[in-house]
């Protein structure tokens, strides 16, 4: 591994990024993953979880797609969570470098109006590796070695799961009614659709990097990998976003719910 993934942790994470998408400018991110200036205009996603920002946040959602507040509620969940859940598992699957997702080290805003939030990493925010890595050797204080592959997934599930995930569903749902099943398969759809199509520049299957996340996460029965027109692997949802039932109707890649 280079040396410069020691200076940089998160550099394996920030260019698979840039090949995915082609540029560092994303809209849900944050240039470089990390909030390395102006930090004051950015608050932590523990107000989102705590309920103190979240009805701004779906205000937002209500605002931007105008349906009815638990669809809304849905979609800007599908969005958090996909940005959210993205450098955790592209963080694993390119080099088995995780940054863990402690609400309290990612930071959000909603000034660009590109994307409903923006979402970003503090510079503190500690990164599990694994004993091979060089950064397990530095010693730095923002470096957790586990043991191996199985300690390292746990990490993952841990912090991206445990600690904010299920939090901030629980927090929505103190909002408006929408069902756990709705809410986790959007970000088992997200996750898998992010490493399809980050597939060119990962090392593995993409199928077994998918299966292995989900099962880590125990979200792996809320998707399905089926063929494409191409024989490609393509994502089939068992849940439903609940797009289709905004103003302007949207019908996803993979919908669960069959139209005739």
């Amino acid at each position: 591994m280079p040396r410069r993934d020691v200076a940089t942790p998160l550099a394996p994470v920030t260019a698979t990024l840039r090949a995915m998408f082609g540029t560092d400018d994303l809209p849900g991110l944050a240039p470089g993953l990390l909030v390395t200036s102006d930090e004051a205009r950015w608050t932590p996603a523990t107000r989102l979880i705590d309920g103190t920002l979240l009805p701004e946040f779906l205000r937002a959602a209500t605002a931007r797609w105008g349906g009815t507040p638990h669809a809304c509620a849905a979609l800007a969940w599908k969005s958090y969570s996909y940005w959210v859940a993205l450098p955790a598992v592209l963080g694993w699957a390119s080099a088995r470098r995780v940054p863990l997702l402690d609400p309290a080290d990612v930071l959000v805003h909603f000034e660009d109006h590109r994307p409903l939030i923006t979402l970003g990493l503090r510079r503190s925010t500690t990164v599990a590796v694994l004993p091979g890595d060089p950064l397990a050797l530095t010693g730095a204080p923002d470096v957790r070695v586990v043991a191996d592959e199985a300690e390292l997934l746990g990490a993952l599930r841990a912090s991206l799961l445990d600690a904010h995930l299920a939090p901030m569903v629980a927090a929505i749902q103190a909002e408006v009614r929408i069902g756990t099943r709705t809410l986790l398969g959007s970000a088992a759809s997200g996750i898998a659709h992010g490493l399809l199509r980050a597939a060119d520049t990962l090392p593995g299957s993409s199928t077994r990097n998918i299966e292995t996340v989900l099962d880590a996460l125990d979200l792996a029965d809320l998707v399905e990998l089926v063929p494409g027109p191409a024989g490609e692997p393509t994502v089939q949802r068992r849940t439903c976003c609940l797009a289709f039932t905004l103003p302007r109707p949207k019908i996803c890649q993979g919908c669960c719910v069959r139209f005739s």
